[in-house]
């Protein structure tokens, strides 16, 4: 399969660089696909190891992936994870955090974590929050207090919590149509970058607090300011750039837009994180376009509300049809502990509402996202990406019935 026009590019010419304990390096990229020559393989090292990307990062937002033990987190191939630095500031607080042995300790994880700057929820608590050009105040969901956020306190949180990376605070805007809204948010997410900015270089940066910021690119649905944002972000000369303000209730044209006008113009020398997105569809767009990380909820809601990625199609396992299967879920991506449970059983555990169901298909789900990643790195220097996405796009989905899979109808 592989394309007899791909190239291999000397490894002495790839993008590379190298911040404190921080380094990002391309090892291949994929010219003889066309439809994919943005594509990329590389590996970012950070402090507490390192990352083969493309990747997927599972989202423990208030320092846990809800009902996925660390052992097994480690095991169905994650390689670095998220927390939220506001659910975190809430409850415990970072003061807590710290005492407690900082974030890696308090997550029970050796490896990379990266910490969600808060921004993201003035767009999902936009209800209870007031937004000023200093900062957003928040409503506690906690207590009712009110709490402040802005640039300066975001980063001190994060640095409290002990990540390796932090995101800088930005303006996700709610309608990323209005082009009005979008050039607030992002003229405000600038100068709040600035901000941010200071701070962390008064840190010493990442050669001297061990901690790397990663600036967000913003601009809504529109090209022009995708790139005016991507220069001003990248004028900062941080060890990453993520691109934010995606997936917020966008169709899957617009969100594709943003991306591919903003990720080939980030440096090539950084890893690249398009933020909150979490399909293989979406995946394969990206990762054409240039995006190196992702993260999203998608994996372990899914498995909390019972419904499964499997290699033959989606499948939600309330459906009475699964009460008497007797076979594994997915002779193909075959999750640790998960794999030889049979689906009548999986179906009886959710529909009793037992805890270790939502596990086992939570752990199914992650698995699968980190193997379809290991297959893109895979198939990025061979030239074979669009092959790739064309045999597992419509099949993971496909929505597959109990008859069809009794059938062997795949």
């Amino acid at each position: 399969m592989t394309s007899p026009s791909a190239a291999t590019t000397p490894s002495s010419e790839l993008p590379s660089s190298s911040q404190g304990g921080f380094a990002y390096q391309v090892e291949a990229t994929s010219p003889g696909d066309p439809g994919a020559r943005r594509a990329r393989v590389g590996r970012f090292s950070t402090p507490h190891g390192d990352v083969a990307t493309p990747a997927f990062m599972p989202v423990g937002t208030r320092g846990t992936i809800k009902g996925v033990l660390p052992r097994d987190i480690g095991e169905v191939g994650s390689t670095m994870i998220l927390a939220n630095t506001l659910h975190l500031h809430l409850r415990p607080g970072e003061d807590t955090v710290a005492a407690l042995g900082g974030l890696h300790r308090f997550m029970s994880w050796d490896g990379p974590i990266l910490t969600d700057s808060g921004g993201y929820q003035v767009f999902s608590m936009a209800d209870i929050s007031t937004l000023d050009d200093d900062g957003v105040t928040f409503k506690s969901i906690v207590d009712g207090d009110r709490i402040r956020l802005t640039p300066e306190r975001a980063i001190q949180i994060q640095q409290r919590l002990g990540p390796d990376v932090y995101m800088a605070f930005d303006h996700c805007p709610a309608d990323p149509g209005d082009r009005r809204l979008v050039t607030e948010a992002t003229d405000r997410t600038h100068r709040w970058l600035d901000r941010c900015v200071e701070v962390y270089r008064q840190a010493g940066g990442a050669e001297g607090s061990g901690q790397a910021l990663f600036g967000i690119v913003q601009g809504g649905a529109f090209e022009d300011i995708r790139r005016a944002s991507v220069d001003a972000v990248a004028s900062h000369g941080l060890v990453g750039n993520a691109i934010g303000g995606v997936s917020v209730g966008e169709d899957r044209d617009a969100m594709r837009v943003a991306v591919e006008a903003a990720a080939p113009a980030l440096p090539a020398d950084r890893p690249r994180y398009l933020m909150g997105v979490g399909t293989p569809r979406d995946f394969f767009d990206a990762i054409a376009a240039g995006i190196d990380l992702f993260d999203c909820v998608t994996p372990t809601r899914h498995g909390r509300t019972h419904q499964v990625w499997t290699s033959r199609g989606r499948v939600n396992l309330r459906n009475a049809g699964w009460k008497n299967v007797d076979a594994p879920l997915d002779p193909v991506f075959r999750a640790p502990h998960v794999a030889d449970v049979p689906v009548g059983v999986l179906r009886h555990l959710c529909l009793s509402n037992e805890m270790l169901g939502a596990t086992y298909l939570s752990l199914h789900n992650l698995h699968l996202f980190h193997e379809l990643m290991r297959l893109i790195r895979e198939a990025i220097p061979k030239g074979e990406l669009s092959a790739l996405r064309d045999h597992w796009v419509p099949r993971l989905e496909r929505r597959l019935t109990p008859d069809q899979f009794l059938a062997g109808d795949f």
